[in-house]
């Protein structure tokens, strides 16, 4: 294995890592708010690890051209669902615990 495949192995298991983060947090987060923060800041960084680890693994410009558009519209795309959702859930006055979060002790977990 060479350098760039170890490095491309790191960055897929780190941004399917961060991926699964996301999810857990969507779940187990009380309330939309803090939700959207779940759904957002861990998923984008986590696709952008796999995009560079699929960079990493075939490095070509043409690669890197595609995977870096899809790494702007992933930015973009979450920045603007996050807003609207929050903005939103600010405007329903949705309460902080909205009590569709699976609770601590819950068996499902």
């Amino acid at each position: 294995m060479t350098v760039p495949d170890v490095a491309a192995a790191a960055c897929l298991l780190l941004g399917a890592g961060l991926a699964f983060a996301a999810g857990v947090g969507m779940v187990r987060f009380p309330g939309t708010l803090s939700r959207m923060h779940a759904a957002t800041k861990p998923q984008v960084l986590g696709l952008h690890l796999v995009l560079l680890a699929m960079w990493l693994r075939h490095p070509r410009w043409a690669i890197a051209g595609a995977l870096s558009l899809i790494a702007v519209y992933q930015v973009v795309t979450a920045a603007v669902a996050a807003y609207m959702v929050g903005r939103a859930a600010h405007l329903a006055e949705s309460p902080r615990d909205d009590g569709t979060a699976v609770p601590p002790g819950d068996a499902r977990a």
